[in-house]
């Protein structure tokens, strides 16, 4: 089972999309031809999406590590970017049996209604491989650790059913599509309690200003495209020691901030790949279960946040919190973390704060900026623990992508900044038996919540 589940992820979701999607598409009755290319625009899109963020990571990391090096920023975490998490949970007895298990789960919660969300995102199951990974490791536990990676499974498929109704309002062409990513669901509580706190500032709401407001009001100066030319060239600067490093360096500053420039301009283009595959199974499956259930009985296909990611305010924040991010992980006091690798995980943060902030800017990046900041406290805090297990994970396969380097400890922005896998960690590691019962406690009886809303149609 370990080797059948390895080599489907080792496909890559490129590959795998246009099977699940054109099997789908015949199973609710959608031509051959068409649900096959359904299938291929979103391989296709997540083609384009990993070259993007390639790009992204190969043009900032040299930059970015100069400046490390001439401002003496080295801190005591290394960045190990969201594919050496990766590696490690999927490494691990939880992750070989990750897909099956949660699968499982996702069954048994449609039977029982106490969700409505499908979820064939599967690349991204590593996120619960990897909270299971760390119980694992730290408890000794194998059963601990699916405690762990299962508890988040139910907690981010009820999550997603109830940020299901808003997300699809708020992004064109979503009818019938929910986000059970744990990463950016995770960031969904806090962000709601934030955005109610910002709306009590007498005032604040006369400070809304979406994506298309700042092209209004600030012109060239508002949109991504030009915000990416002018951060790259701030970073290419900053990376030069002086100003004959500075004058000599001009053709990189100008080649780094083009190529920060096409990263905004070309990831809205390239998940526009994904809503134009999505439209025709979302369509055909809404109609199909209409017509044999009722008006409000459909199911929500659980997809990737990337269909998503290429929205302005995303893209916009996103960019801004990069040095800004870079910035706090230096002068916050007790933090270890500096982001680096994981930088391409900012854009991940958002797709659901979108909805709750409405697509206001202000609001979104103050929201983020907060997270962050605890984030990076979150992966300080976890460093020890994701350590020991990327140490164990090494040992038995010299995977180098998991190797940490002599005198550092280990993170990643990714998943590891949440606070739902802090706190799902801690509940289970720190607080011992009491922790476990109390989140097994809240677990059913958010589940119970979410089939009496499902039951009453509410989403």
């Amino acid at each position: 089972m370990e080797t059948v589940f390895s080599y489907i992820i080792g496909l890559g979701a490129a590959v795998m999309m246009p099977i699940i999607f054109t099997i789908l598409g015949i199973c609710i009755k959608i031509k051959f031809g068409k649900a096959l290319q359904s299938g291929l625009y979103v391989g296709v899109g997540f083609v384009g999406l990993s070259v993007i963020t390639a790009l992204l990571t190969s043009s900032l990391s040299p930059s970015l590590s100069k400046v490390v090096e001439i401002y003496g920023l080295n801190l005591e975490v290394f960045d190990m970017g969201w594919p050496a998490a990766a590696a490690v949970a999927y490494n691990t007895s939880v992750g070989a049996f990750i897909i099956p298990v949660c699968l499982a789960v996702n069954v048994v919660m449609l039977l029982t209604k106490t969700t409505k969300t499908v979820n064939i995102d599967l690349w991204n199951y590593w996120h619960f491989a990897f909270i299971g990974a760390m119980v694992f490791y730290t408890m000794d536990s194998i059963a601990w650790g699916f405690f762990a990676a299962v508890i988040c499974y139910i907690l981010t498929l009820i999550a997603a059913d109830y940020t299901a109704p808003r997300f699809q309002k708020f992004y064109d062409k979503m009818d019938g599509i929910s986000i059970p990513q744990p990463f950016c669901q995770g960031f969904m509580p806090p962000a709601i309690l934030i955005n109610k706190a910002l709306d009590l500032i007498p005032g604040f709401d006369k400070l809304y200003i979406d994506a298309e407001g700042m092209k209004k009001k600030f012109g060239i100066l508002g949109e991504p495209l030009f915000l990416g030319v002018l951060v790259g060239c701030g970073i290419g600067a900053l990376a030069c020691r002086n100003g004959e490093e500075l004058v000599a360096g001009i053709p990189g500053i100008l080649g780094l901030g083009i190529k920060m420039g096409a990263v905004m301009e070309l990831i809205p283009r390239i998940t526009g790949l994904f809503i134009e595959g999505l439209r025709p199974i979302s369509d055909a499956t809404r109609q199909m279960i209409t017509r044999k259930f009722g008006e409000n009985a459909g199911l929500h296909i659980g997809m990737s946040p990337a269909l998503v990611i290429g929205h302005p305010t995303t893209l916009v924040v996103s960019l801004l919190l990069i040095p800004v991010t870079l910035f706090l992980a230096v002068v916050l006091p007790g933090n270890q973390f500096l982001p680096l690798a994981s930088l391409a995980g900012m854009f991940y943060v958002f797709p659901i704060i979108l909805p709750v902030t409405n697509g206001n800017v202000v609001k979104t990046f103050i929201i983020g900026l907060i997270l962050m900041a605890v984030g990076l406290y979150f992966v300080t805090n976890l460093a020890p623990y994701f350590t020991s297990a990327a140490q164990d994970v090494y040992k038995a396969t010299q995977d180098a992508a998991v190797a940490i380097p002599q005198g550092f400890e280990g993170g990643a922005l990714d998943f590891a900044s949440s606070p739902l896998a802090w706190t799902i960690f801690h509940l289970i590691h720190s607080v011992k038996f009491i922790g476990p019962v109390i989140l097994a406690a809240c677990t059913l009886a958010l589940a119970v919540l979410n089939r009496r809303a499902i039951i009453r149609k509410k989403y």
